[in-house]
This record gives C-alpha cells, sequence and structure tokens, in this order.
C-alpha cells in the first residue's frame, strides 16, 4: 500500500485543514474512510456465520481476543457478490466503543486532502441512501466516494447481530 499526499503551500491552517483517507475499491469503484476510524487493514479470511444475522454481516472473526463482525460492503450497498479473491481486505474500523471489520476487494492507498477539497454528495434519490457518503473527493483523475463510518451502521441494528 502506498501513501500519497497531496502539496499544500506550507501554512499551518491549511495543514490543520487537511484530513487522511484509506481508499479501497469497491466493485470497480474508489471508496474512503476517515483513517481516523481504521484500526488495522487484514487480508480476507472466511468468518463464523451467525444465525438469524442480517445478510450483509457475514460472520464474526475472533482478532486477538475480541470478537468481531464482519459487515460485507457489497452486500450494504446492493451491488453485485463476487468470489473474493487474495486482494480481497478486511477494514477493522473502530466506531465509538464498537469494532467492525469492513469487507472489500481491496485496499488502494492513503490520501490527503483539505476539507475544502470534498464535494457533497450529489442529491440522486432518497436521503436514507445517501447517509453514509460523506462527500466526493476528486484525486488525481478519478472520484473517491467517502464514506462516514458513523453512518454506516446508523440504521443497522449491530447489537441484535451480536447477540444472535
Amino acid at each position: 500500500m502506498s501513501t500519497t499526499t497531496l502539496e499544500a503551500s506550507g501554512t499551518k491552517a491549511q495543514a490543520d485543514d487537511a484530513s487522511q483517507f484509506l481508499t479501497f475499491r469497491l466493485a470497480g469503484e474508489e471508496y474512503g474512510l476517515d483513517i481516523l476510524t481504521v484500526q488495522e487493514i487484514r487480508g480476507f479470511v472466511p468468518s463464523t456465520r451467525l444465525p438469524n444475522s442480517p445478510e450483509h454481516v457475514t460472520g464474526v472473526l475472533n482478532l486477538r481476543g475480541t470478537i468481531v463482525p464482519l459487515y460485507d460492503l457489497r452486500k450494504m450497498f446492493q451491488l453485485p457478490e463476487i468470489e473474493y479473491d487474495q486482494f480481497a481486505a478486511i477494514v477493522v474500523v473502530t466506531i465509538g466503543t464498537r469494532v467492525i471489520g469492513l469487507v472489500v476487494d481491496r485496499v488502494s492507498e492513503v490520501i490527503t486532502a483539505s476539507t475544502g477539497d470534498i464535494q457533497p454528495s450529489p442529491n440522486v434519490g432518497a436521503a436514507a441512501d445517501q447517509i453514509c457518503i460523506r462527500g466526493i473527493l476528486r484525486h488525481e483523475e478519478h472520484l473517491v466516494i467517502l464514506l462516514d463510518a458513523v453512518s454506516l451502521l446508523k440504521n443497522d441494528d449491530l447489537d441484535l447481530a451480536l447477540a444472535a
């Protein structure tokens, strides 16, 4: 995984305005998560399926003694399912006191961008469908869809899945 930094003009105000995002691929599109929510990146491994859990909760993983539920972002976003290959990864994120794993096609890089470079998500449908999108960032020659990790779980019953 490489690290990319956008050049700034050097002022402290601009440096304080910058955020870093871990980017990853999902169904041919580039997504990003605030690096401050990312705990670690692991290679994809099969998980233990929980009975009666939501379809997008593919199971749980024992991560150094912590049981971590795995969320398949393809299923959450209603994208076509694939057989995960050697590039698939689990992005372990911390949301408040919860630790979850997000299954992605492949991890790309860490990028740095100023808050002013992030455009709001265009209104293309129901607000509920767009709630987990923090904004859109133009990076080099492509767009990165920035996700809000907290909103990914806002309408999800994680406690029910863990109790199952």
